[in-house]
């Protein structure tokens, strides 16, 4: 996003021989990233614990309807997924994706652990096509050299409209932390991701899961 200023500003700045056009302050602090890996509620827990992760907001993404809800969101094939702002100078693109590996089965297309269908399922939105660059490589290499046994089956797709999720489900592991616990110990996430990826399971989510 650029940002400009006023004619008169500009005047007083061109006399000082300074270019006039300034990126957003905020935009260089910042940058986002979409993934979907099952339920919506892990995937924001997990990432709001990264160091460098300013917000983790849950949502829909991928669909061909407009406006989701929790109620309609699987007839318009839409994922629940995370938006995820971070700052580039502490954490990059590239290491959240290693992050991200590690928190999911990639190996799983129908579904993530207990939870079944598409909505279910995993994805890498890419923003730009320098994200998809950097995606692609980053599956490649884990296809390639990781402890990985099954094919990975998460997609590298361009990043359609994110639709953020009703408020009750954002931050859900705070609100009903008995329910949200009970939740993902019963759905076999931990356990599943563990067994996947041994000693790499959770690298770079900085709390107990």
């Amino acid at each position: 996003m650029i940002k400009t200023v006023s004619h008169a500003t500009a005047a007083l700045i061109a006399l000082a021989g300074i270019n006039t056009t300034f990126i957003n302050p905020a935009s260089a602090e910042s940058a986002k990233a979409i993934l979907a890996g099952g339920c919506f509620w892990c995937i924001e827990k997990d990432f709001e614990h990264v160091k460098g992760v300013t917000d983790v907001i849950s949502g829909y993404t991928g669909g061909t309807t407009p406006n989701p809800t929790y109620n309609n969101h699987t007839a318009g094939r839409h994922l629940e997924a995370v938006q995820i702002t971070y700052d580039p100078k502490k954490i990059s693109y590239e290491k959240l994706l290693y992050i991200f590996w590690r928190t999911v089965n990639p190996t799983d297309a129908g579904g993530q652990f207990c939870d079944r269908g598409h909505s279910y399922t995993t994805a890498i939105y890419a923003t730009s096509k320098e994200q998809q660059k950097i995606a692609e490589a980053s599956k490649a290499k884990i296809q390639k050299s990781g402890p990985l046994k099954g094919r990975i089956v998460t997609p590298i797709l361009k990043a359609s409209k994110f639709y953020p999720s009703e408020e009750y489900h954002q931050n859900y592991y705070k609100k009903n932390p008995v329910r949200y616990k009970y939740y993902r110990y019963s759905c076999g996430r931990n356990k599943t991701v563990k067994k996947l990826w041994g000693k790499e399971a959770y690298t770079g989510v900085n709390y107990k899961t």
